[in-house]
């Protein structure tokens, strides 16, 4: 006990400790996918407004899908969807460059004093600052078509918790598993693919039969998309309980995630 007490204090001073130079990278990082481009930065937000004109005219045209009987627009079934995209976009970010954060950074392996476990949360801020722009543009386009936006929208904020938390945990464990097994970008490309159908990002949970509504408790994303639509779209009041216990298993899935990093680092740098 004592010693996961000192796991889960050095995964918290990790990211403390080292704030401003997790800052620095995530800026470095930003700056280095549009480094070159004609447009620069733009390209963070024409990004996110050229998707939700997609899913706009794939949906709502081609499709003619409907969300259900209370959104009949297709303005405002394109900001069901883009809202559980830019969810899902920051998880699959994350998750899809883990397996290869240490081996592209193997530099860092050879510096003894670098603290190398903070890289999945370098890449974390990074997929932060482009969600954070596509909730703004979401903001924006709410504003336009749906109108001011209920004071609940803010509540979004506390549902990132168990997303950030879950997404640290599964970035420190495949960041370590990606140094001694190669083929893990493969399968954790074809995972995310699969995630993204078997979550509710283009259909609601209530669209999903009863015997297999069970089996989506499995999924992380499935209740942070559901709680983040109802706070987005419903007006609803948070699920208090379900926060609890969510971020519990999150902290427990991050805990884990750095323990393991942690115990494997030693062998980096006799395979890197």
């Amino acid at each position: 006990m004592h010693r996961i007490f000192i796991y889960f204090r050095d995964m918290f001073l990790a990211v403390w400790i080292n704030r401003r130079l997790i800052k620095t990278l995530a800026k470095r990082d930003i700056q280095s996918r549009y480094r070159g481009s004609i447009v620069g930065l733009t390209w963070a937000f024409l990004n996110p407004i050229i998707l939700l004109c997609t899913y706009t005219f794939i949906f709502s045209v081609v499709f003619q899908a409907k969300w259900n009987s209370q959104v009949s627009s297709k303005s405002e079934f394109a900001m069901v969807i883009f809202s559980g995209m830019i969810i899902y976009n920051m998880f699959a970010e994350c998750i899809g460059r883990a397996p290869m954060l240490i081996l592209t950074n193997a530099n860092y392996v050879k510096k003894v004093i670098f603290p190398f476990e903070i890289l999945p949360i370098v890449n974390i801020v990074a997929a932060l600052f482009h969600a954070f722009i596509s909730f703004m543009i979401w903001i924006f386009f709410y504003f336009i078509f749906i109108g001011i936006p209920h004071v609940s929208v803010l509540l979004i904020f506390l549902i990132a918790i168990p997303l950030l938390l879950y997404t640290a945990g599964f970035s420190w464990l495949l960041a370590s598993l990606g140094v001694f097994l190669r083929d893990i970008i493969q399968i954790v490309t074809l995972i995310l693919t699969v995630l993204m159908f078997v979550s509710p990002v283009f259909y609601p949970l209530s669209a999903v039969p009863e015997n297999f509504r069970s089996l989506m408790l499995f999924n992380p994303l499935a209740g942070i998309l559901e709680q983040a639509r109802n706070v987005l779209f419903d007006q609803a009041p948070l699920d208090w309980s379900w926060l609890l216990i969510s971020g519990l298993v999150s902290l427990f899935i991050a805990m884990l995630g750095f323990m393991w990093f942690q115990k494997t680092r030693r062998g980096f740098a006799d395979v890197i």
